[in-house]
């Protein structure tokens, strides 16, 4: 479109220039004639002016003409070529020029060609000795992530900014249970600390941490209790991350903080369990204590008590002795239960498992062990300490009754069971004896533990089981478990696919300095929430409505796949037939899904200190801001719109649909016409199309709105 204007323009020039030489030949002749020369030139202009202008506009015409089959044969070839080569630049692999016009810039075409061949092929060298460089500092960075998200804690890292930027699974899961499905959650890449701790118990805790570096000059831990949303208890430890420079001071070496987090909402209610059993064993024994000493004071001090008098007092005694008994007991058992629920059952190879019963029991017994052959592949969740004693204490009885020359162990899966066993050769047992230990505490060493086997086993959901091969003259013990999914204790370590998602991003240690205005940060410096939005019709201002959010975020230049934001919604009305045909989402699929007044705030939190981007976002915000008066959210953070950006960088493209500057850049078009599926889409453009806004001095967000506000699609209105 520009292009055009600018050709005729020029076609016109062009045109003016015989008038314009006719002119200046006729001033310069006017001025080297006397008088009666011009007069006698006047009386001949009367006769052939009109011949004159004709002539003049002829050679206009032809030459307007001329100019204009000359423009149209090698200018939008030439415009063209230069936003392909723009591509080539830009980094886009496979691009080549596509040849138009006249048979000089078909020509041309083929040459440039020639060298962007050879330029992606220096480029592709140089990308291998790249990768070949960059792959031992990825493979430690790979290996941190893994630990990370393998840990048992929550791990959050931040910058000094209080910017998060790593986070893993169990993180997520710990500030995220008990939200509801589809809400914005509070981990992010980014996102600010503040959304997962108080802000006054960071600000308390950062002194006291300030307070120790100062005092120290060294790495140093500081700890507190917090509760979640979800009113889980957690503990948080956190540490200074330093700029390993010991000649800077302090407060320069400080690059941000890392903090481990777990729940101990367990911990502290059983230790209050605890806590309420001492302090009841204490209270109840005071009155009975106080009864047998007053009753034996005065048998002692009164010795010419008749029989009568000395019974009362040997029955207050007897009585209150019973009863105190009772009590020990009833609290000891109460007390055996909260040992029982203590500790958390983990996942764990059964191999292991037995591997560290046979360690213990040769340690504690002396006994002569041997491992059979086991699968590799059971896991279990079990207590291993718990389930260690119980086989650990199995041997040794056999060993006391019936003095093997040694146990065997061995762990096989049968069915949705894994059987551990512990067998000998030799005298077998009687079935009394073996069932008579299931039942009594178990006893290690001169160690007694309030536990029997059967209650270990009852909190796993096992049973213990004894038997005898008669032919080969072998006896046993299987402590029966329920099988459990290999590391199923590790929540949120894989994504959705089954791979490793993306949760971290060591550059954000270089997140600019808070006070700096946000117009002035370079692009790839922010963080975006690329969104799209289906809706029942294009008309907004006439009652149309969201039916369907999309969004993904973007943060210090990469795409985090895992972050994303879906939802349909109930518009509450019909849907347009035509937009229907487009996006195939009916009104029966709607049917029972949450209104846009319960899905509108979660988006709202999900975009919360982000820059907005869309694809003709001024269609999507259009709809948001119809929504402000009735929720109170107003989306008024900065938005960027990847249509205007291309008529930026390609002002000579006939057309800026989606579709089109997908196929341009070479992004693949998957889930068109579904919010979430043409977010991704508009994200990959939008990170395709920083670097090229660089090379035009298009850097920072205030530069991108400003270039943005520039273009013809900009003053379209919804």
């Amino acid at each position: 479109m520009i292009a055009r204007r600018q050709r005729q323009l020029w076609c016109a020039a062009i045109a003016a220039m015989p008038m314009l030489a006719l002119g200046c030949a006729a001033a310069a002749l006017w001025g080297d004639l006397d008088s009666v020369e011009r007069a006698t030139l006047l009386s001949l202009a009367d006769a052939r002016l009109p011949l004159l202008i004709l002539v003049g506009l002829a050679l206009g015409g032809v030459a307007a003409a001329l100019a204009w089959q000359l423009s149209g044969r090698y200018a939008p070839a030439a415009l063209r070529m230069a936003d392909d080569v723009e591509l080539v630049l830009g980094g886009q692999a496979g691009r080549a020029v596509e040849p138009l016009g006249a048979p000089e810039m078909l020509a041309l075409a083929g040459q440039v060609n020639r060298l962007i061949a050879a330029y992606q092929g220096v480029l592709r060298d140089a990308e291998a000795r790249a990768e070949q460089a960059r792959a031992s500092v990825e493979r430690e960075r790979n290996q941190l992530a893994a630990l990370v998200t393998e840990m048992p804690q929550g791990v959050l890292a931040c910058n000094r900014e209080g910017r998060i930027l790593l986070y893993n699974g169990h993180a997520r899961v710990l500030f995220g249970a008990g939200r509801a499905a589809g809400e914005a959650s509070l981990i992010g890449l980014g996102r600010p600390i503040e959304a997962v701790f108080d802000r006054r118990l960071l600000a308390h805790t950062r002194e006291r941490l300030w307070r120790k570096l100062e005092r120290t000059g060294a790495r140093v831990l500081v700890s507190f209790v917090t509760a979640t949303a979800a009113g889980r208890l957690v503990r948080a430890r956190i540490t200074p991350v330093l700029d390993p420079d010991l000649t800077r001071p302090i407060a320069e070496r400080l690059n941000g903080y890392l903090i481990l987090a777990e729940d101990i909402t367990r911990e502290a209610e059983q230790s209050a369990r605890r806590d309420r059993l001492v302090e009841t064993l204490t209270q109840s024994q005071r009155g009975g204590l106080a009864s047998i000493r007053a009753a034996a004071e005065n048998l002692i001090e009164f010795d010419d008590l008749d029989a009568i008098q000395r019974g009362r007092f040997l029955t207050v005694i007897r009585d209150e002795s019973v009863r105190l008994s009772e009590r020990v007991t009833d609290t000891a058992r109460e007390f055996s239960d909260v040992l029982r629920s203590s500790s958390a059952l983990e996942a764990m190879n059964g191999a292991d498992l037995v591997s560290a019963a046979q360690r213990r029991i040769e340690a504690r017994t002396g006994m002569l062990t041997k491992l059979e052959e086991s699968d590799g592949e059971v896991w279990v969740r079990v207590d291993s300490f718990a389930l260690v004693q119980v086989l650990t204490v199995l041997a040794q009885r056999v060993y006391e009754s019936v003095e093997p020359r040694e146990v065997r162990l061995a762990v096989v899966a049968e069915g949705a069971m894994a059987h551990v066993e512990l067998s000998w050769g030799g005298t077998a047992l009687s079935s009394e004896s073996a069932a008579g230990w299931e039942m009594e505490p178990m006893l290690l060493a001169g160690e007694a533990s309030p536990r029997s086997i059967r209650e270990v086993l009852h909190r796993h959901e096992g049973e213990l089981v004894y038997g005898r091969e008669r032919a080969s003259a072998r006896s046993w013990f299987r402590v029966l478990l329920p099988l459990a999914e290999s590391g199923d204790d590790a929540p949120g370590a894989a994504g959705q696919d089954g791979s490793r998602p993306e949760f971290y991003d060591f550059d954000l240690f270089a997140w600019g300095e808070r006070g700096r205005a946000l117009a002035e940060r370079p692009l790839a410096e922010l963080a975006y929430t690329v969104f799209d939005t289906e809706t029942t019709g294009l008309n907004p201002s006439g009652g149309d409505e969201i039916i369907q959010f999309g969004a993904i975020r973007i943060v210090n230049g990469r795409l985090l796949r895992s972050e994303r934001f879906e939802q349909l919604v109930d518009p509450g009305r019909e849907i347009d037939t035509a937009s229907e045909a487009i996006h195939g989402i009916s009104r029966e699929r709607l049917r029972g899904e949450p209104d846009i007044s319960s899905v509108l705030p979660r988006f709202y939190a999900f975009a919360q200190g982000t820059v907005l981007v869309g694809h003709n976002a001024a269609f999507d915000m259009r709809f948001l801001q119809m929504k402000e008066a009735a929720t109170g959210l107003r989306f008024d953070q900065p938005v960027l719109d990847t249509l205007l950006l291309s008529a930026v960088l390609h002002p000579n493209q006939d057309t800026h649909k989606l579709d089109a500057i997908a196929e341009r850049f070479g992004v693949p078009l998957l889930d068109r016409h579904d919010a979430a599926g043409d977010a991704l889409v508009t994200a990959q453009l939008f990170l395709r199309m920083i670097p090229l806004l660089a090379e035009r001095g298009i850097v920072t967000l205030g530069q991108a709105r400003e270039a943005s506000e520039k273009t013809y699609y900009a003053r379209i209105r919804y």
